[in-house]
């Protein structure tokens, strides 16, 4: 029946279309990018104004706090950029761009979700490692530290779930031979 398949058309026109729906989003994470560039820049400027008088540890502490920022924001830019090919619009007039990141373009929902989980994993491990230097320095009463030593199982656990979570979808990627 020619209107059914008119219908059909129209029907499938649409479903393509709204896949711009998703493009706001993309560009909500450049907003996200400039919040963390401030967060960054606020950090940057309280391990300045301490270096001289803060402990080594608080200033690896300072340092790992900018670490985890920038990995945040460089995986804010895999999402954004290869989500947003992968889902809405290539930018294929941005490939042959000198600046062009090696990677984009290449980036498949699998390998997005891989680098993602890498991230949250050196994420967590930054957190973690932060949270075991605070622990060196902290001069409290004897029930501020046992509380801190529950939180910091707490965070081992946390991180372990997510190596592992990352350890098995990346198996399950190479067994389903995305990879």
């Amino acid at each position: 029946m020619p209107i059914l398949k008119t219908a059909e058309q129209r029907l499938e026109h649409l479903l393509f279309t709204s896949r711009w729906l998703m493009a706001p989003v993309y560009f909500g994470l450049t907003l996200a990018l400039l919040v963390l560039l401030l967060k960054f820049g606020k950090e940057a400027w309280h391990l300045l104004a301490h270096v001289f008088t803060a402990s080594s540890a608080d200033l690896i502490v300072g340092v790992l706090s900018l670490i985890d920022v920038a990995l945040i924001m460089g995986l804010v830019l895999i999402v954004m950029f290869s989500g947003y090919e992968n889902f809405v619009s290539k930018m294929e007039d941005l490939h042959g761009h000198t600046d062009c990141p090696e990677w984009m373009g290449h980036i498949s929902f699998g390998d997005l979700k891989l680098k993602v989980m890498g991230s949250i994993v050196a994420i967590s491990g930054i957190e973690l490692l932060k949270a075991f230097l605070h622990l060196g320095t902290q001069h409290g009463a004897a029930g501020a530290e046992a509380l801190s030593h529950a939180n910091l199982g707490w965070m081992v656990g946390i991180h372990l779930t997510f190596v592992l979570s990352g350890l098995l979808y990346a198996v399950t990627e190479r067994v389903q031979g995305h990879h």
